[in-house]
């Protein structure tokens, strides 16, 4: 959980903080939703699902990982899922699931992502 102003302040102050935590598929869904303040609720929620996402993975910030080895994605009904890449592929491989689940929810002042992992009995690893 985050809170939305704290995404929007960093991204005043700090106009490169948008390029190096999200990729440019994150960067173009969040500045396509139109003001900077609904902006500002989709760039929170998916740095707060990135972070969900690499406590699932069990390493939290450590171990070479990069705030794009995450990336949130959407399909066509605007349902998220996430991407797992380089060293967070490896790490997500490693740990024997086979699915990631995220789920995302926003209000003007707070965002809160979600990610399980499942694995299937029977599936390889």
């Amino acid at each position: 959980m985050i809170e939305v102003g704290r995404v929007r302040d960093v991204m005043a102050r700090t106009p490169r903080f948008a390029v190096r935590v999200f990729t440019e598929r994150e960067r173009e869904y969040c500045g396509g939703r139109g003001s900077s303040a609904v902006a500002a609720q989709h760039y929170a929620a998916r740095f707060a699902a990135k972070e969900a996402a690499l406590k699932a993975l069990g390493t939290g910030w450590s171990g070479g990982l990069s705030w794009q080895d995450v990336e949130i994605t959407h399909d066509d009904a605007g349902a998220p899922s996430i991407l797992f890449h380089r060293r967070a592929l490896e790490l997500f491989r490693a740990s024997g699931a086979t699915r990631a689940h995220v789920s995302l929810s926003h209000t003007s002042e707070h965002a809160v992502a979600q990610v399980v992992l499942e694995r299937r009995d029977g599936e390889p690893s």
